[in-house]
């Protein structure tokens, strides 16, 4: 396989895996960029915007979008930074509260994705993806 077939695939299922992430959260009003934000906010708590964009590695005016919309469902907050331009993103009580459906939803989705793909291999695709993000990064 090629080094442009190899990204090329991996691009491919990439989206396909955002695709049954998707379905797995619209009943419940969310899409898997949503989530994303959701999860690290989870995680690491209160960050700035452009924490959350380095974080993410998306690009300001989507991620700007994307916590519009979570701000809309009052799933996030925005509080003042330093100065005018930084904001700091944080969960409302409401998210706190709703997580673990998301969560669970999110679990399910992963849970049927690894159906038929073998521990063994579970376990090396984890090993391979910690090294290159090191190369990465």
């Amino acid at each position: 396989m090629t080094n442009h077939a190899l990204f090329h695939t991996l691009h491919q299922l990439s989206r396909q895996l955002t695709n049954q992430l998707n379905e797995a959260l619209k009943p419940l009003g969310l899409y898997s960029a949503q989530w994303s934000v959701i999860f690290v906010l989870h995680t690491k708590g209160s960050i700035t915007q452009k924490e959350l964009c380095e974080y993410l590695f998306v690009e300001a005016p989507p991620m700007t979008r994307t916590i519009q919309r979570l701000v809309k469902q009052g799933f996030v907050r925005q509080l003042p930074g330093k100065d005018k331009r930084e904001k700091y993103i944080q969960l409302t009580e409401e998210a706190v509260k709703e997580f673990p459906k998301w969560e669970h939803a999110v679990f399910e989705c992963n849970q049927t994705l690894l159906t038929n793909f073998p521990q063994s291999s579970q376990q090396e695709l984890a090993k391979l993806q910690g090294l290159w993000l090191k190369e990465l990064l």
